[in-house]
């Protein structure tokens, strides 16, 4: 089949582990003939967000053809509402069975139901990344843009679609509660790991190479956090502070990504014989040093890194949220109901002193969450194989 993933709702940053990186690398694996359209939005270096300068085409690093669309001016506005140039004449150049348009958040859903219109053979699906975690924050974001415009986008392209996805339990909620979208076709697809890099990161080498670079031996229980360390974040200094408290010299902390201006002097003063920050790890790096790891914390609001740790088969300590705890899959995963150093400490403290508690958190991840997390099958999965 030739599938056409569409990414003007969203960012798409070449080079990068995100769900519009991997459904079109797994796709083209299963072997169907993949393009993408994409916006100019993507990510610098150090993982904040940019634009590239101008449209494009050429072929990505997985040999799938990419066409990056210009926005139309006003710059400022449609940068916002999301109207480009060309986007019917990309998609009618593509000739797509299957269309899989990443976020229905953008004004030009409009002419993309105009090309189905013409063209009612082709397969939709959609997937959605928000929810009132990282969306809807204030009154014009919620009641203008999202109950609003982009519900109005959604409700458009309902016809057309085969399946909505909600990337989380929370994602799934909000496509039928704030966009009113019919509960029976709407599903939940996870997010992932990347098979290749999974099996990779894996290999006993690798393990023994991260370990080494920081002094951390063989034997030692490392654990390792990492992301953008930010005000939703910071709840890593409790982790870094419990850590310090258990004075354990065979419980060792890695802590890796960018840190805020104003927490950075913290992070600092924490660091210890037992915790070490190590600053940013180049995303195609992340999974080496998750794979090295005994336990993973994230005590913090939700990122894609926990998809990608679930399917390396590890085991995890994350924050409570509602809508996220999909990761769980029969105790591979302890949650932090509370904002603590006390609460971290404790429960490192009782899987220490309580060695098999780890073994069967461990036995879990590695029997059920690696293949659940797998992109090869949640590829096979969002296009109904």
């Amino acid at each position: 089949m030739r599938i056409t993933h569409l990414c003007l709702g969203c960012f798409f940053p070449d080079g990068y582990s995100y769900q519009e990186n991997m459904l079109p690398k797994y796709h083209k694996k299963l072997g169907h003939d993949v393009s993408v359209v994409a916006s100019l939005q993507t990510f610098d270096k150090n993982g904040n967000v940019n634009y590239m300068d101008k449209a494009s085409e050429y072929r990505n690093e997985y040999d799938i053809p990419v066409q990056r669309l210009d926005y139309k001016a006003p710059l400022k506005v449609y940068r916002k509402l999301k109207r480009f140039i060309g986007t019917y004449e990309a998609i009618e150049k593509t000739n797509p069975d299957v269309l899989f348009i990443h976020g229905c958040q953008f004004m030009d859903m409009d002419v993309v139901v105009r090309y189905l219109k013409k063209h009612p053979n082709v397969t939709v699906y959609v997937d959605n990344h928000a929810d009132f975690s990282n969306s809807a924050k204030n009154w014009v974001s919620f009641t203008f843009l999202h109950k609003i415009l982009w519900r109005h986008c959604a409700k458009i392209i309902n016809p057309y679609t085969k399946k909505f996805y909600g990337v989380l339990p929370a994602r799934v909620d909000f496509l039928k509660n704030v966009y009113g979208l019919p509960e029976n076709k709407i599903e939940l697809l996870v997010m992932g790991a990347d098979d290749e890099k999974v099996e990779a990161a894996l290999q006993p080498e690798v393990r023994k190479e991260i370990r080494g670079k920081y002094g951390i031996a063989d034997d030692d229980f490392l654990i390792i956090t990492g992301g953008k360390i930010d005000n939703f974040k910071k709840q890593i200094l409790y982790l870094m502070e419990a850590v310090n408290k258990l004075q354990n010299e065979k419980i060792k902390l890695i802590v890796f990504g960018s840190v805020i201006p104003e927490l950075k002097e913290k992070v600092e003063a924490l660091v210890s014989s037992y915790t070490q920050y190590i600053g940013w790890v180049q995303s195609d790096q992340t999974d080496k040093y998750y794979a090295a790891s005994d336990l993973v914390v994230f005590p913090g609001r939700h990122s894609v890194f926990w998809e990608q740790v679930a399917g390396l088969g590890k085991p995890m300590l994350c924050k409570s949220w509602d809508g996220t705890k999909h990761v769980d899959l029969g105790g591979n995963v302890i949650f932090l109901e509370k904002d603590s150093a006390e609460e971290i400490y404790e429960i490192l403290k009782d899987l220490v002193d309580n060695p098999e508690k780890y073994q069967k958190m461990k036995n879990i991840a590695e029997r059920e969450s690696m293949k659940t997390f797998s992109y090869l099958d949640i590829a096979r999965r969002s296009i109904q194989e």
